[in-house]
C-alpha cells in the first residue's frame, strides 16, 4: 500500500516536534528532571483559614422580596415605590429586632446621660394630673385656639432648621404641649429623633429596625410616646421608667398608628394588606381586627368631633370613612368611598371635621364637604416624588381654611379651599431640600413644621 501524503499542516506539526525535542536535549531539560524525581521530598507548610461556623436559622434574613417572588400581582392601580415594599405587606422576619423591652439609655444614640436633661423634661410635663372626666372629655376641655393666620406672616428663621436625624424622615409630630415646641421625628432606619425648635441639641434614640409609621405622644401624659414600625412592632416610650417597652408584635408590617381623643386605652393601627387592628391595653390583646381595603392602608384619621367616625386612604386607590360602631360580619360596608386612579397616600380630617382631603398618586388634592361629604374639589398637584423621596401628604392647617403641601421646587403651596386653588408658595433660600412631610401645631397657630428624606426639620412661625 502507498503511503498516504501528508497534508502542509502536518508537515509543519512534525517539524516544530522536531525543532522543540532538539531545543530541549541542548538544555538537558530531561536529565535535570530525572536527578530532582529522586530526591527526598521536602516538608511544606500550608495555613489554612478557620471558617466561624455561623449559627442555623429557620427563616433567611430578606432585606428586599419582588411581589413575582411573593406570588403577588403588581399593583395595577399605579404603584408607589419610594420606599420599601411600600404596597405589599412585610413580614417581621424580614428585619433583625430585638423582642424584648430596650432600656432608653441602650437605645440613646447619643453620649452616655447626655439626654438626663430631655428625660426629666418630659416627666416634668407629666406631672399634672387629669381627672377621669377630662381624658374621656365630658368635663372640661382644652381650650380651643382660635385661628387668624395670615399666610403673609410665615417665616422661615436659619435658628428654626435642625438635622433631627438621620436620613429619610417618614414620619413627624409636635408635641401636644403649650410649654414646650418639640418636634418628633421618625426616619427609614428606625430612628426617633427629638428637637426644642431653636435649640442646638438633638436627642436621638433606635428602637426599631425599620421605617417608622407612626409617633403617638398622650396628651394625658407626655412622658409617655408610642411608636409603630415596618418591622410589626409597636412599643411605648415611657420616660418615667426610661423604657422603649414592648406593646405588640405582629406578623405583617404596621403602615399607620392612630387614637382617637376619647379612647386613652386603645391604639388604631394598620396592619398587612388592608388591615385594620385594635390594642386595647386594658386586657393586653388586640380586641378587633378587620380587613377593609385591598391593599395596604396608608393613614388612618378620626374626625375630631365625631370620633367613631375614621378615615382611611390606602394603596388600593380609594380612601374611606367608616362609622366604628356598625363594622362587624363578614363584609364591611363604608360610609362613603372616594376613588382615586392612583394610590391614595393620605386622608384627613379638617379641625371643624366637616371636611376631608385626599392627596394621591394621580396627582390630585381631592377636598370634600358639605353634607355627608359629596360635594368634591379637585386641585391638580404634581405628587411624584420619586422612589427617593417620602410621599407628599397635604394636611389641614389651623381651620378649615388652607392647605399645606410640598412640592418638588423645595417649597410648600398653600391650597385654599375657598378660592379652589393653590394660592401661595412658602419659599426660602434656606430650604435645602424638598420638604415632604408635614405637621400643623395644635397648640400654636402659625407654628408649621416640614420634613424631607436628608432628615432635616423646618419650622416655620408666624410673625
Amino acid at each position: 500500500m502507498a503511503p498516504q501524503k501528508l497534508t502542509e499542516y502536518e508537515r509543519k506539526r512534525l517539524e516544530n516536534i522536531r525543532r522543540n525535542n532538539e531545543m530541549m536535549a541542548a538544555l538537558k531539560v530531561h536529565t535535570k528532571a530525572t536527578e530532582l524525581s529522586i530526591l527526598p521530598k521536602a516538608v511544606t507548610k500550608s495555613y489554612s483559614v478557620k471558617s466561624e461556623k455561623k449559627p442555623k436559622t429557620e427563616t433567611p434574613i430578606v432585606i428586599r422580596r419582588s411581589l413575582r417572588t411573593r406570588g403577588i400581582p403588581p399593583d395595577s392601580k399605579g404603584s408607589d415605590s419610594s420606599t420599601l415594599t411600600r404596597n405589599s405587606p412585610q413580614k417581621i422576619n424580614d428585619f433583625v429586632q430585638n423582642l424584648g423591652p430596650i432600656p432608653m439609655k441602650d437605645a440613646y444614640k447619643g453620649d452616655d446621660d447626655s439626654d438626663r436633661s430631655f428625660i426629666e423634661s418630659l416627666v416634668g410635663m407629666s406631672n399634672k394630673e387629669f381627672s377621669e372626666e377630662e381624658l374621656n372629655g365630658s368635663a372640661k376641655k382644652k381650650k380651643k385656639i382660635e385661628c387668624s393666620l395670615e399666610l403673609e406672616s410665615l417665616n422661615l428663621d436659619p435658628e428654626n432648621i435642625a438635622r433631627v436625624v438621620p436620613g429619610r424622615i417618614t414620619q413627624m409630630r409636635f408635641c401636644p404641649s403649650n410649654d414646650v415646641k418639640m418636634v418628633a421625628a421618625g426616619n427609614k432606619f428606625g430612628d426617633i429623633g427629638f428637637w426644642n425648635v431653636g435649640e442646638s441639641e438633638i436627642f436621638l434614640y433606635h428602637p426599631h429596625q425599620a421605617p417608622i409609621s407612626g409617633i403617638l405622644f398622650q396628651p394625658h401624659c407626655l412622658s409617655k410616646i408610642y411608636t409603630s414600625c415596618y418591622d410589626g412592632l409597636i412599643r411605648l416610650m415611657d420616660a418615667e421608667k426610661e423604657i422603649f417597652d414592648m406593646v405588640y408584635n405582629g406578623e405583617n408590617s404596621i403602615y399607620a398608628l392612630s387614637q382617637p381623643k376619647n379612647e386613652v386605652n386603645c391604639l388604631y393601627f394598620a396592619e398587612g394588606s388592608g388591615g385594620l387592628s385594635v390594642w386595647d391595653n386594658r386586657i393586653g390583646k388586640c380586641s378587633s381586627q378587620w380587613d377593609l381595603h385591598e391593599s395596604r392602608i396608608n393613614t388612618i384619621d378620626f374626625s375630631p368631633q365625631t370620633t367613631h367616625i375614621v378615615a382611611t386612604s390606602s394603596s388600593d386607590g380609594t380612601a374611606c370613612t367608616w362609622d366604628l360602631r356598625s363594622i362587624g360580619g363578614p363584609k364591611h360596608t363604608s360610609l362613603r368611598t372616594f376613588t382615586h386612579k392612583r394610590s391614595v397616600q393620605s386622608a384627613y380630617f379638617s379641625p371643624s371635621g366637616c371636611s376631608l382631603a385626599t392627596t394621591s398618586l394621580d396627582n390630585t388634592i381631592g377636598i370634600y364637604g358639605g353634607v355627608n361629604l359629596e360635594d368634591k374639589i379637585s386641585v391638580y398637584h404634581d405628587n411624584q416624588t420619586g422612589r427617593w423621596i417620602s410621599t407628599f401628604r397635604a394636611i389641614w392647617g389651623w381651620d378649615n381654611s388652607y392647605i399645606f403641601i410640598g412640592n418638588m421646587k423645595r417649597g410648600v403651596d398653600v391650597v385654599s379651599t375657598v378660592q379652589r386653588a393653590t394660592i401661595k408658595t412658602l419659599q426660602s433660600p434656606h430650604i435645602s431640600a424638598i420638604p415632604c412631610r408635614f405637621d400643623a401645631n395644635s397648640c400654636e397657630v402659625g407654628m408649621l413644621a416640614g420634613a424631607t428624606s436628608g432628615g432635616q426639620v423646618y419650622i416655620w412661625t408666624s410673625s
